[in-house]
């Protein structure tokens, strides 16, 4: 297949809603902003655009490319809900990667695209067996007893139940953590109240281990490492304040039960 046939025959702006659709998802899925540049760079370049202009902060993505006539186009995107999956962000690559090296036609990789957006998630109950297997794991890990680790699998339980309440009711993400680990707290503190654990700080731990924003933490450094510093400081700013909403919501539950 010539690629110059492949890809002479979309209109640019088609070619540029493609490349921010793919652009969109790995920046939704917690991709760092220089692979979400970089791959739509990439895209355009393919598309046969000589000069690309992509500008990305955590929560926005401009695109302007010159066309061969001597006229710019410019599109945008607001990135208003970010969740980590890894997988996600593997399989948009995975496809980029396709599409740059001819292997897809535009309309083959803008329908891929939209595939990887309609993939349906993983059950809820297998959600819930993570979150209980990795609070008890976790517990142990740090010194706890068995009867913690299961405490910790039953407040896990609880978690997640409350984790899944506040996102259908789309509340704000400092106010979400909050009131979850303060939930989770007062479960603990009711578990080992019944002699189902031991040590509500181990308990606790495994719990929080959870809630903790590590990922993202880590792709704000990568993203200022990397000398994008707005993004980088945008996304270490946002993990630091959910960081102190998790231990916020925790410690307003062990103060008020003396703990």
């Amino acid at each position: 297949m010539d690629r110059k046939e492949t890809y002479s025959r979309p209109q640019p702006a088609e070619c540029l809603t493609c490349a921010l659709d793919a652009g969109e998802l790995l920046l939704a899925y917690g991709a760092e902003v220089s692979r979400v540049e970089d791959t739509i760079q990439r895209l355009e370049h393919v598309c046969g655009f000589e000069q690309v202009d992509v500008f990305t902060i955590t929560s926005s993505i401009v695109a302007t490319v010159r066309l061969p006539d001597g006229e710019a186009l410019t599109q945008s995107r607001r990135i208003k809900a970010r969740v980590t999956n890894l997988g996600k962000v593997a399989e948009i690559n995975a496809l980029s990667r396709r599409f740059c090296a001819g292997l897809l036609t535009l309309a083959d990789f803008r329908q891929a695209v939209q595939d990887v957006r309609d993939e349906r998630p993983a059950p809820p109950w297998m959600e819930l067996l993570l979150y209980m297997v990795i609070s008890f794991s976790l517990s142990v890990f740090f010194g706890g007893t068995l009867a913690d680790g299961v405490a910790a699998s039953l407040s896990g339980m609880v978690l997640f139940a409350m984790i899944r309440m506040s996102a259908t009711l789309q509340m704000n993400s400092l106010l979400q953590t909050a009131i979850c680990s303060a939930v989770t707290a007062l479960a603990v503190l009711l578990l080992v109240g019944a002699s189902i654990g031991v040590h509500p700080d181990k308990i606790m731990i495994g719990n929080i281990m959870l809630v903790i924003p590590g990922i993202q933490l880590t792709t704000s450094l990568r993203d200022m490492i990397n000398g994008d510093t707005i993004s980088g400081l945008l996304n270490l700013s946002e993990a630091i304040l959910k960081a102190i909403s998790v231990a916020l919501g925790f410690a307003l539950v062990l103060l008020a039960g003396g703990v």
